[in-house]
């Protein structure tokens, strides 16, 4: 492991995503490493102390929290995708702090016991997203013309979706054309394509179907 950057993830983590986002976005060659969170080996124990993933080592250093790490990398290294007003700024973290809320109400829908359940979590989504439509202006990114760290938080929030609406049709997105347009100008971003393997969308499915959920439930 030579490189200065190596990234500790899981092949699911959209955590993960956003770290890969950034670095790529930032033009900073890194070393990714899988490991299997139901078998964690001993030395990611000794540099992860929540046992989660991503941890970033920097130099042999261990940076964790997706937030944290983005950040960081953002504050020492060159073309910034944070805003350069303090203002603003803080309005971007905030909105990060959106999209996390957004993958915990995510993890709520496919984990729904019942069919009442999933279809409470998919308004609570759907009310996100209505939230989100009135924040956007002309696109091609959240704030515009310039990628953004809030870009990279919200790239693996939508990326669920291209696998939930296989399943089927829940209309997150009806009546929301920035969010649409929004989501379909990261789908194209090539760092967002390259922050997970070939194989997600079939480990996704996997993953879902193994959750005995009512959204497991549709997927037989």
């Amino acid at each position: 492991m030579n490189n200065k950057y190596i990234l500790i993830s899981h092949k699911l983590c959209p955590y993960v995503q956003r770290a890969a986002i950034t670095l790529t976005e930032k033009g900073l060659g890194f070393e990714r490493v899988d490991i299997d969170l139901a078998n964690k080996p001993d030395w990611f124990l000794q540099v992860s102390p929540l046992a989660k993933t991503p941890v970033l080592l920097v130099d042999g250093q261990a940076i964790f929290e997706s937030a944290v790490i983005c950040e960081y990398l953002d504050e020492t290294t060159s073309s910034h995708l944070h805003p350069e007003a303090a203002l603003e700024r803080a309005q971007h973290r905030a909105w990060i702090e959106f999209a996390s809320a957004t993958l915990n109400s995510i993890g709520g829908f496919y984990n729904a016991a019942d069919e009442l359940i999933l279809n409470a979590k998919a308004a609570e989504l759907k009310t996100k997203f209505t939230q989100l439509e009135k924040q956007l202006i002309d696109g091609p990114y959240f704030s515009g013309k310039n990628f953004s760290l809030v870009d990279a938080a919200f790239a693996p929030v939508f990326r669920y979706f291209d696998v939930f609406e296989q399943i089927a049709d829940f209309g997150f997105f009806t009546g929301l054309p920035k969010i649409q347009a929004w989501r379909q100008a990261l789908q194209a971003q090539a760092s967002v394509q390259t922050a997970v393997s070939e194989d997600y969308p079939a480990l996704l499915s996997a993953f879902l179907r193994a959750r005995h959920s009512a959204l497991s439930a549709l997927m037989q």
